[in-house]
């Protein structure tokens, strides 16, 4: 927002909006970005977001970049760098789906049982999400992925073991670990990605990433599918050792390639601790608890149950496919993806240009319910193909959840991302049900257990993100 002159008129970006400040002092670093200094914090000069206290700012130097702006093309590549992590966040959630009907199979256990393998990637959420908080405090973002990938190639070791005695036990040790990991990771990209412009547009970005992470779902039936050379309903849990060996050497590289990923430490508006964050986020200046956040904890049922429905969506079609005895069921697992990735590019082009976060967020649930009923009452060999239409109704939801419950968290932003990783359980908990409701019934039946959780979505987007206290 400086103009070519660098005048001394700079705006900060504040709740949503630009405010003028004046007596700022501008200046330009090494790599010829507009920047300034207002009361002892360094500032981007096209966007007024606040990068970091001027004490630290030697530390930018090298790794400073801009938001994504139509003039900044130093983006990209840290843009790059966070959307490998996102596609690597969906390929070890996708490995679930060929677990799930792998294990069931060989193991000769319940559908319940088995899909337990998800409820294991899940409770890590709910147990680490506030750890991982703190970890990226004491670390840093860039540190916390790095541990993340660390975390990934333990997992995934474990499960050389568990397919070596064929012990389910050990099969929900590995993916605890994993869910840790993928917690960890959670944690640390998706508050980053949020912060790293400005919030009205935060849902452009995460939908951005989240094309990246859905187009991974679908790949690990036709990975494991490809290196074993069988189709997904003939694996057996003795044919899954070179594919984990091949994972494992992946995240490991992606470790190194975090460790020496150009980027830097970023803070949300109003984070810091100090009379600056204060007067930049007033709502959070007066509170004294992460509890007093009514939208927030809204955000976080809302998001407990986005989570829940958007891994019965991408996590059962395999499972669905092959109850149904339908060739190639590894494909059948592209049904939801594409559904979701049409979703997020048509947020990439409408968000916030055409439509706010929370528009998007209410158009998005309406979907998904008529998807969730069409599921259900239509024939089953047709009703699998609706899974996409619930699936497109999930897309925008994250992308719009997220921003809408952080919004306005000043100095408890780190604690709300928390929060909300830990929301994340939803994972482990809708799943389930829906495999006990597989037994008791059957699976086109389980589906209705979406409905309800679509529902409260679309409260949340009609008046559940608007709830403030004085």
């Amino acid at each position: 927002m400086m103009n070519e002159k660098h005048s001394s008129v700079c705006y900060i970006f504040r709740e949503g909006a630009f405010s003028p400040v004046r007596e700022a002092k501008p200046f330009r670093n090494d790599f010829c970005l507009d920047l300034f200094q207002y009361k002892g914090a360094v500032y981007e000069g096209r966007t007024g977001l606040h990068l970091c206290p001027l004490q630290e700012f030697p530390l930018l130097t090298f790794n400073t970049f801009t938001p994504m702006t139509k003039n900044t093309k130093s983006f990209a590549l840290p843009l790059a760098f966070i959307g490998v992590m996102f596609f690597s966040l969906g390929f070890a959630l996708g490995i679930n789906s060929v677990l799930v009907p792998v294990l069931k199979g060989s193991l000769e256990i319940s559908s319940a049982e088995s899909y337990l393998i998800i409820a294991a990637t899940f409770i890590p959420f709910l147990i680490f999400g506030y750890p991982a908080g703190l970890t990226i405090k004491k670390i840093g973002y860039k540190r916390t992925m790095v541990l993340s990938f660390l975390m990934f190639a333990i997992a995934f070791g474990l499960f050389i073991p568990s397919a070596s005695y064929e012990s389910f036990p050990l099969f929900l040790l590995a993916s605890f670990i994993s869910g840790t990991a993928n917690a960890y990771l959670q944690a640390a990209v998706n508050p980053y990605i949020t912060i790293l412009g400005p919030i009205d547009s935060a849902a452009k970005r995460i939908s951005i990433m989240g094309i990246c992470n859905k187009l991974a779902w679908p790949i690990p039936p036709l990975f494991l599918a490809f290196l074993i050379g069988k189709e997904v309903t003939d694996i057996t849990v003795a044919d899954l050792f070179l594919p984990f060996y091949v994972i494992i050497a992946a995240f490991i590289a992606l470790g190194i390639i975090a460790y020496m990923a150009p980027l830097p430490e970023v803070k949300a508006v109003g984070e810091d601790d100090s009379e600056e964050a204060a007067e930049a986020c007033p709502y959070a200046a007066k509170k004294t608890s992460i509890w007093q956040f009514p939208h927030l904890l809204l955000g976080c049922l809302a998001l407990f149950l986005y989570v829940g429905v958007e891994t019965v969506s991408l996590g059962t079609l395999v499972d669905y496919a092959t109850s149904l005895h339908l060739e190639n069921a590894a494909m059948y697992a592209w049904i939801a993806p594409i559904g979701i990735v049409i979703g997020y590019i048509c947020g990439i082009i409408f968000i916030p240009k055409y439509m706010s976060q929370a528009t998007a967020l209410k158009i998005c649930s309406v979907l998904a319910i008529i998807g969730s009923v069409l599921v259900v009452l239509t024939p089953a060999d047709i009703s699998i193909y609706f899974i996409s239409f619930m699936a497109l109704g999930c897309s925008l939801m994250w992308p719009a959840l997220w921003p809408l419950a952080m919004a306005d968290l000043g100095k408890f932003t780190k604690s709300g991302s928390s929060l909300l990783i830990m929301a994340m359980a939803g994972g482990a908990v809708i799943p389930t049900l829906f495999g006990y409701l597989k037994d008791i019934s059957d699976i086109q039946k389980a589906y209705w257990i979406c409905l309800p959780c679509f529902l409260f979505i679309l409260y949340y987007g009609v008046a559940g993100y608007k709830i403030r206290t004085k």
